[in-house]
């Protein structure tokens, strides 16, 4: 799913050779803010010799720029600049001061781009040949137009993800997982919200969703919030290169205890919450206001994530995000009351269970939830009373010996059985597919306890009929189960005889 131009793997090759022994967290900063220079630098110089070409432009005129929604770059801080000191001992000091400029010239920057390159423990020769190494172009017109950035953006954080493992995952949400919450519930327009937006994955591909459906850039609005300063603003770097201006506060913080977007009512939540964390302070928050279904227990921030989410969906909003499983069945008091009042209040719309080893900070198993204020909207399907339940385990490829991956084909699968199931004219017809989907009535989660798991639901997907009579088929299994209890009893008078011989009495 990662897209691929050609030179990403040989580009992170050499990249990561320049790391040497430092931290694969550390040098994603040095790595992806030398990106982000070079990219905004290679778009200014482009246009700064557009402007110096014609007599009755001026290169220097900031508006110029502005009107085509640029950065100012000034001298000390253009990429031309930088690469002349490339091999210069204070090549650390010359980039920490371009940050710096571009920041005091572009206050939307203030405060995002990382200015510790000369610091000591920093390789000064490893530096200068990071800078040598990205010296092609990434933010001229033509590269624009292919996303030659973005692209490799991607690619880098998925590699950083994957090189720092279980950290990883709290920047950084694979693209496949991403592609899929966003196919499913459809930002065509309107107000995208993520409560833990990380690298910002979710904003990036709801743009280009909007985009490829014939939309335009600004269709949607983006709001999101990250606790981890560093990847705050690793998000801010990553929407500024595709031109998103989103708003994500003035500062990182924490989502449930410093909501930076307390009057916000989303059209849609797109969101992958750390799983199961433990210390989220819940102890503070026993009478918030969120907490309409019920409190969440201290010891695991799920049931809270769901609950922050479910308030911040406008009347005919739609929220898609990712869970452990644990979250669709756990029997804690808490836990299993507030998902008894959730399915009562009809606001689940979909349960996705996900293959394993999508994920490179986990293997614990993930679902999808997806949450409707309102199932009976106009153009849809009255879907009030049921649920969706999917069971994806078995779909996706895998990309590596450890890592798996979901293809178009099996977003298209999930996805337009959902669209299907809400009544969408280009879906056409749902059906139930034994071992794959069922829409299940209330009364049936009921039944079930309230429990989520799909399958539960979907049953046991039927054999393809073989063609072989039902007779003989009967007899030749009859044969073969008789041929291994012989064969069973065989090994297991051996495996005597062999212990008899050592002493060991039956």
């Amino acid at each position: 799913m990662t897209a691929n131009i050609g030179f990403e793997e040989t580009l992170w090759r050499m990249a990561d050779k320049l790391r040497g022994t430092m931290d694969a967290a550390e040098y994603k900063h040095v790595v992806l803010g030398l990106l982000f220079l070079k990219y905004v630098s290679d778009a200014f110089e482009e246009k700064y010799e557009a402007l110096a070409a014609d007599p009755s432009a001026d290169p220097e005129d900031r508006d110029a720029y502005a009107a085509e929604n640029m950065f100012w770059v000034p001298k000390e801080a253009r990429w031309s600049h930088i690469r002349e000191h490339s091999k210069s001992a204070g090549i650390g000091r010359i980039i920490d001061g371009a940050m710096a400029a571009i920041e005091r010239e572009n206050p939307a920057l203030k405060g995002v781009l990382p200015k510790d390159y000369a610091r000591p423990a920093l390789d000064k020769t490893r530096l200068g040949e990071v800078v040598e190494l990205f010296s092609f172009k990434v933010g001229d017109r033509e590269s624009r137009s292919r996303d030659v950035l973005g692209r490799v953006y991607e690619y880098f954080l998925s590699k950083f993800a994957r090189a720092e493992g279980r950290n990883g995952g709290e920047f950084y949400t694979p693209n496949s997982v991403v592609r899929l919450l966003v196919e499913m519930v459809q930002p065509f327009r309107g107000r995208v919200y993520d409560p833990c937006c990380g690298s910002g994955g979710m904003f990036v591909q709801s743009e280009k969703f909007a985009e490829e459906h014939h939309g335009r850039a600004g269709d949607i609005e983006v709001y999101g919030q990250e606790s981890n300063p560093t990847t705050w603003r690793l998000c801010k770097m990553n929407l500024a290169i595709r031109g998103v201006d989103g708003n994500l506060g003035p500062h990182h913080a924490d989502t449930f205890h410093h909501d930076l977007h307390p009057d916000l009512k989303a059209d849609y939540i797109l969101a992958n919450p750390p799983f199961n964390i433990s210390d989220w302070g819940g102890e503070r928050l026993a009478d918030d206001p969120r907490w309409e279904y019920g409190a969440p227990p201290a010891g695991n921030a799920n049931y809270a994530w769901i609950q922050h989410i479910v308030s911040k969906l406008a009347p005919d909003g739609v929220a898609g995000f990712v869970l452990a499983n644990g979250s669709m069945s756990t029997g804690t008091t808490a836990e299993s009351e507030i998902r008894r009042k959730l399915v009562d209040a009809d606001l689940v719309d979909c349960i996705v269970a996900l293959p394993g080893q999508l994920f490179y900070s986990t293997m614990i198993p993930v679902c999808l939830w997806f949450i409707a204020k309102n199932k009976a909207p106009d153009g849809l399907r009255d879907r009030r009373g049921e649920t969706l339940f999917i069971d994806a385990r078995k779909l996706g490829r895998m990309a590596d010996r450890t890592h798996r991956e979901l293809g178009a084909d099996d977003i298209r699968k999930i996805a337009g059985a959902y669209h299907a199931w809400r009544g969408q004219p280009e879906a056409g017809a749902y059906g139930d597919v034994k071992g794959f989907c069922k829409a299940a009535a209330l009364a049936e989660v009921r039944e079930h306890g309230y429990i989520l798991t799909p399958g539960r639901y979907v049953g046991i997907e039927e054999a393809e009929e073989d063609g072989e009579p039902f007779e003989d088929k009967m007899a030749r299994l009859t044969a073969e189960l008789v041929e291994q209890f012989a064969r069973s009893r065989e090994l297991e008078d051996e495996i005597r005889r062999r212990l008899g011989g050592i002493g060991f009495d039956f």
